[in-house]
């Protein structure tokens, strides 16, 4: 959470005064780009420690986005013992393989867009906090070094693959569907789809989810107006960044 010096003062004394506990495991106090202040339980290292584990293509990076859950749990179902029966819960990149919730699987591996968009606002508010000299390895293991502004970039390109031509003329979106992917009358009429299998990208669940899914191109028209160096300019905040594509999209002529 970013604020102002007097607000996050006021907040961090009643934690103080309130919840010692918590305050002790804080990220501390100093200011940020633009004097600002980040109220967060991620310190720098903890926050290292969390996306080295996301970005990690073992665990929950995948080509098309960040997984639901980890693929280490393909092989290390995580496994729970209660009233003489064993519960488990491993990694499933497509449809469920039981019928527990409705069969439902969005949670335990596909990519999601919701969780995508959450990851990719956070990485932006820290961004508009550490600037530039905070940077992490992305993807773990690759050796090359990312912003967090680039990261989030990254995180939605990777999202955007979904529905673009890959280097085979094919789209991830439609998996081994012949039908779409041949033919003249479909190949180009992408659909929504609820959530994306966690290791090809092919579309599954609902086929018209433009709720939630709607935010990949959403996301993409945003970093297409965005530049790294708004988010650190002094008395602007994300929202304004927004507000300002919204302003861009809406003014006439902005589309053909």
């Amino acid at each position: 959470m970013l604020t102002k010096l007097p607000r996050f003062v006021e907040r961090a004394k009643w934690y103080q005064d309130n919840r010692p506990d918590l305050m002790a495991n804080l990220n501390p106090s100093r200011p940020g780009i633009a004097g600002r202040r980040m109220l967060s339980l991620l310190t720098d290292d903890k926050l290292r420690r969390v996306l080295a584990r996301m970005l990690d293509p073992a665990e929950f990076l995948s080509d098309h986005g960040v997984r639901s859950l980890s693929r280490y749990h393909l092989e290390h179902p995580y496994v729970f013992n209660a009233g003489g029966a064993e519960y488990r819960v491993g990694y499933l990149p497509a449809e469920s393989d039981t019928g527990m919730f409705g069969g439902n699987s969005n949670w335990r591996g596909p990519v999601w867009a919701p969780i995508n968009a959450l990851f990719i606002r956070a990485l932006l508010q820290m961004y508009s906090f550490y600037g530039d000299e905070f940077r992490v390895e992305c993807p773990t293991g690759s050796g090359q070094y990312m912003t967090l502004f680039q990261v989030a970039e990254e995180l939605s390109n990777r999202l955007a693959s979904l529905f673009l031509l890959n280097h085979e003329g094919r789209r991830p979106v439609f998996g081994g569907a012949r039908k779409f992917i041949d033919d003249p009358h479909w190949k180009n009429n992408i659909l929504f789809y609820e959530y994306f299998h966690g290791d090809n990208g092919a579309g599954l669940g609902a086929s018209h989810q433009t709720g939630w899914t709607a935010i990949i191109p959403a996301l993409m028209g945003f970093f297409a107006r965005v530049r790294p160096e708004q988010f650190l300019t002094p008395g602007v905040s994300l929202a304004d960044l927004k507000r300002e594509q919204q302003r861009i999209i809406d003014a006439p002529g902005a589309h053909p």
